[in-house]
């Protein structure tokens, strides 16, 4: 599990490489990072806008949504991947697979994407033109499924007391590790699953949301 969770993290720094070799295709997919997250705004606006939803809805959109530089959250997640499995056994080091495995899924498709883009800015026309050019409808139902499993393995984890209360007692040497980004992004995600009333609906509702977008922009309709 380690060893996948490193090649993943690879896969990403290797994205990262290629962009920085060709400015332009940094341009390009800083632009499809925008607009996705202009689209998930209003995708989601009503559980953004409702207070039983909306921190969880923020952390999707921020934290994986988002056209933020992850970098230095994934070099430290790096460094402690081959910890996570004796730290946080079983279900727990499943979900920090699939989040890696997200992780460099999205950005191969993020490059993917730039690649494909001719024109900037990008409106719904030319992103539904790039998606086409990409293809991939497997790779997009890979993204949704690990969404959805990561989403429902959180809700599930955060009701176990232990973990809430190992998460707090991170603080302080996660901090003197310089691991502050990553813990930061684990509190965030346990606290916002942690606020649901339902988190395997609002789960559900983001893959359905998901699986019908996708599936209308390879059918070529709006």
């Amino acid at each position: 599990m380690t060893q996948a969770i490193e090649a993943y993290l690879l896969a990403v720094e290797v994205e990262r490489a290629r962009r920085a070799a060709d400015p332009w295709l940094t341009i390009r997919v800083q632009e499809v990072k925008r607009f996705q997250h202009a689209r998930f705004s209003a995708t989601y606006s009503d559980l953004l806008a409702d207070p039983a939803s909306s921190q969880a809805a923020r952390f999707f959109l921020e934290e994986l949504y988002g056209p933020m530089d992850f970098s230095r959250r994934d070099q430290q997640f790096r460094r402690v991947a081959a910890k996570v499995t004796v730290l946080f056994p079983g279900e727990i080091g499943r979900v920090v697979l699939s989040l890696a495995r997200l992780h460099a899924l999205s950005e191969q498709l993020d490059s993917a994407m730039g690649a494909a883009t001719a024109d900037l800015p990008l409106v719904e026309a030319s992103y539904c033109n790039s998606w086409r050019r990409v293809g991939r409808p497997e790779a997009r139902a890979e993204q949704i499924s690990l969404v959805q499993e990561i989403g429902l393995a959180l809700a599930k984890q955060v009701r176990r007391p232990l973990i809430r209360s190992s998460l707090r007692m991170m603080r302080g040497p996660a901090k003197a590790a310089g691991l502050d980004s990553l813990q930061s992004f684990l509190e965030a995600g346990f606290n916002a699953f942690q606020a649901l009333p339902d988190a395997a609906a609002f789960v559900r509702t983001i893959a359905a949301r998901e699986t019908a977008i996708a599936a209308a922009l390879f059918e070529s309709r709006d």
